[in-house]
């Protein structure tokens, strides 16, 4: 493409230049010292191509802008500002593979959140073990390594967006919160479950000792989870005078793509309904790999590599063998 706009405008200049300086030069010249002035005026010819070029450029604006990263908000403006709050949330987000689900939930949540003046830290919890994915141990896992600067979290599904600005993810002081209620949750309608996005303090979240580390493959912790927070007699509480039903979330699986592990192996179908009385937070068992610090589209957040161990002993469904 470049010789094709270089070629003629070079042919005119050399025509009408050197003509001029032809009728400087003695009759008798060396071809030496006119192959000499040819090449300065290719040259010139080639410098004045590139200088008008970059004038087009900036006079016209004609090359498109880069699209604007949201800016992430640092944590000396979050201590500066008093209408942030006290409270800084945890947002753990159990993950597997999902990395077109990621790439628009990271910067969502923080645009989503830093409008509404939530501190907050985004945590991936990237599983990458060899065993079948569990949500309810990676949540454990990201509630222990979240450190002390966060007061509460959320356990939030990858593939769930808010859509409502009136949604409340502030500290739930009175009791966990479950945003994606079954009135509002476009899938899951039944009245015990709280899955999708939940919030709790991390002192009531150690009051359930957490979440059971049993469930290995698709469902049935939160279920389970249900149970823990009524033993542990704490009160569910859920949005009120939301009026956009269904619709208050984006939800971005595609079942026909993203196939869940539904598999039920060995005794695990009748085990899914029992209550884990003894594991949780206290038993969970991981080795984190790697911890880094990415930023998507602006966004930040942090990723967890993390390597779950499972007992073959007493889950033995923790693998497809």
């Amino acid at each position: 493409m470049f010789p094709s706009r270089r070629k003629p405008a070079v042919y005119v200049r050399e025509e009408a230049g050197s003509r001029r300086l032809l009728a400087l030069l003695p009759r008798k010249c060396s071809v030496f010292r006119l192959f000499f002035v040819a090449l300065l005026l290719g040259f010139a010819s080639l410098l004045w191509l590139q200088l008008s070029c970059s004038g087009d450029v900036a006079r016209g604006a004609v090359a498109p802008s880069p699209l604007k990263p949201c800016p992430p908000e640092s944590r000396a403006s979050w201590a500066e500002d008093p209408s942030w709050g006290p409270h800084r949330l945890a947002l753990l987000i159990p993950f597997r593979e999902r990395f077109e689900e990621l790439l628009a939930f990271v910067p969502h949540m923080h645009r989503f959140l830093s409008r509404k003046r939530i501190r907050h830290h985004i945590f991936v919890l990237n599983q990458v073990d060899h065993y079948r994915f569990n949500r309810a141990s990676l949540i454990n896992v990201g509630f222990l390594e979240s450190g002390n600067d966060t007061d509460y979290i959320a356990m939030h599904d990858v593939d769930l967006l808010p859509r409502n600005e009136e949604l409340d993810y502030g500290f739930p002081e009175a009791g966990p919160f479950h945003v994606a209620s079954p009135e509002l949750h476009p899938l899951y309608h039944y009245k015990t479950y709280v899955g999708g996005i939940l919030l709790l303090t991390k002192q009531h979240y150690e009051m359930c000792n957490g979440m059971s580390n049993r469930f290995w493959g698709w469902g049935r912790e939160d279920d389970e989870f249900y149970r823990r927070i009524k033993g542990a007699g704490l009160q569910l509480f859920r949005p009120s005078g939301i009026k956009t039903g269904y619709k208050t979330f984006q939800h971005l699986h595609d079942p026909a793509w993203r196939k869940r592990d539904q598999k039920r192996i060995a005794t695990q179908k009748q085990e899914q309904f029992k209550v884990d009385r003894d594991g949780g937070l206290n038993n969970v068992r991981y080795r984190i790999e790697s911890r880094t610090a990415l930023s998507v589209a602006g966004a930040p957040c942090t990723v967890l590599n993390i390597l779950l161990d499972c007992d073959a002993s007493k889950t033995p469904w923790c693998t497809f063998s």
